[in-house]
């Protein structure tokens, strides 16, 4: 039986076929090793690169996922504990075209009730009303550009925090802004009882979509998926001349054992 989990930034990982079935249907080639246990997913013009590489340890980086192109080169990851709702906001927003104005990520956060604040540096900062959930905007005028994080961070009894999950942004705002719409979405999401990282922090209710309903949902995202990227595509060809394209390093994966 499955239970309406909020709020979802606190709701665990969820399923990974959220994430990876959805950009299988807008085209992303499969790259993974039969014989090692990880996914590596590469964009049709091979810009983007995800690798899904799971760790004994959650709060480890499990979803390294690369850009490489002439206009375009960052680098992003994210936990174990990241929830897959919040994780598509990102992923989501790869199979669409960058916006000519990058979107301002800020009132996006600030609209769900979220404090907004700036240093005397020029560090920003954004946190959820509960004090665990952050998003942070590092300003650096370094050429390691840190960019944007974001954290869900408990106390740890001892002066410092416990990380739930914590991730790398990279610097596209756009990219950013989509990720932070689907960490504020107050829609519960379906998880099974106790199979989050700390029960005591989330409310979970008996009911809502179970199994069938659920894969009907998946259904239709994925066609979602497709008519995206069919969309993209069709796009691409009418307004932009063939070029050659720098392939994204597939991997994001990285680590043999």
């Amino acid at each position: 039986m499955w239970f309406e989990t909020s709020p979802r930034h606190l709701a665990g990982r969820g399923d990974f076929r959220h994430i990876t079935q959805a950009l299988r249907a807008a085209g992303w080639s499969n790259h993974s090793d039969p014989d090692y246990p990880h996914v590596i997913l590469a964009s049709p013009d091979q810009r983007y690169a995800l690798a899904l590489e799971p760790e004994p340890e959650s709060y480890s980086k499990w979803w390294p996922i690369s850009c490489t192109s002439e206009k375009e080169n960052w680098y992003a990851q994210f936990g174990g504990n990241t929830p897959v709702e919040v994780l598509a906001g990102f992923t989501d927003a790869l199979l669409s075209p960058a916006p000519e104005t990058p979107p301002d990520v800020w009132p996006i956060l600030t609209a769900a009730g979220w404090t907004h604040v700036r240093d005397e540096r020029g560090h920003e900062l954004a946190e959820h009303p509960d004090g665990i959930m952050q998003l942070r905007r590092w300003n650096t005028v370094s050429i390691w550009d840190r960019g944007w994080t974001a954290a869900a961070l408990l106390p740890d009894g001892l002066g410092g925090v416990e990380a739930v999950w914590e991730a790398y942004l990279g610097n596209a705002p756009h990219l950013v802004a989509a990720f932070a719409t689907a960490l504020v979405d107050p829609t519960p999401v379906a998880r099974a009882e106790f199979d989050v990282p700390h029960s005591g922090l989330v409310t979970q209710k008996p009911g809502g979509p179970q199994a069938d309903e659920l894969a009907k949902e998946h259904t239709a995202r994925l066609a979602r998926a497709r008519a995206t990227a069919a969309r993209h595509r069709r796009t691409a060809l009418t307004t932009q001349p063939i070029t050659s394209s720098t392939p994204a390093a597939p991997v994001a994966a990285g680590r043999r054992r």
